[in-house]
């Protein structure tokens, strides 16, 4: 076994090189425009399937890119994801990154109508008036709120990151959001989670 010796600042560095030269041992031919997204979700998961797996709508990339540098907001459906994006880059562009989960007046409604925070908290995020970017990596009900509210043309997203992680209504629930006329990121399967979810926004925001 031989250890690298590597300076903490080049780690990230040389994890990316990895990646690249696995997927190229591999075959695997990712398109430019979402291939640093893609290698950042490897790199958050360790996890080559992801290279195979997460769905692009056309020009989703350069459309969440133009909606962020317009100033949209992002919205996550958990305070994990919340804290993972990176705000700091986010603020320079006039946005910021919401969780509406853990507020009183969603659990007390989601109580009430005995329906998930995440229900009420897509309600409470389409009400902000902001141009507004979804990241969703662990409640399926989330994406079905959303569907619900384009669909009822009640509001409309700027884009939709949908990779939630699970088991009930996850894959059901990815394949409606790939239905829709909005820029999505999909990740189809069972696979995704918060981490996920954060990687891809930071993945884009770097890159801009």
């Amino acid at each position: 076994m031989s250890i690298k010796n590597i300076l903490p600042s080049e780690i990230e560095k040389e994890s990316f090189r990895i990646i690249r030269s696995e997927l190229a041992d591999r075959g695997i031919d990712i398109p430019a425009e979402v291939e640093p997204t893609v290698v950042r979700v490897i790199h958050t998961t360790a996890d080559f399937e992801y290279a195979d797996t997460m769905r692009f709508s056309e020009g989703a990339i350069e459309k969440i890119k133009s909606a962020l540098r317009s100033g949209a907001h992002i919205v996550t459906d958990t305070n994990m994801a919340l804290s993972g994006v990176s705000k700091k880059t986010l603020e320079k562009f006039g946005g910021s990154v919401h969780c509406f989960m853990a507020d009183e007046d969603v659990a007390r409604q989601a109580k009430e109508r005995s329906v998930t925070r995440a229900y009420v908290s897509m309600g409470k995020a389409a009400r902000m008036d902001v141009p507004t970017i979804f990241a969703i990596g662990n409640a399926p009900t989330a994406l079905l709120r959303l569907r619900e509210l384009c669909d009822n043309e009640e509001f409309r997203p700027m884009a939709i990151i949908a990779v939630p992680v699970g088991f009930v209504n996850v894959v059901e629930a990815k394949e409606l959001i790939m239905e829709m006329d909005i820029p999505y990121i999909v990740n189809v399967g069972r696979k995704g989670g918060s981490t996920v979810a954060a990687a891809i926004c930071n993945s884009i925001l770097y890159n801009m």
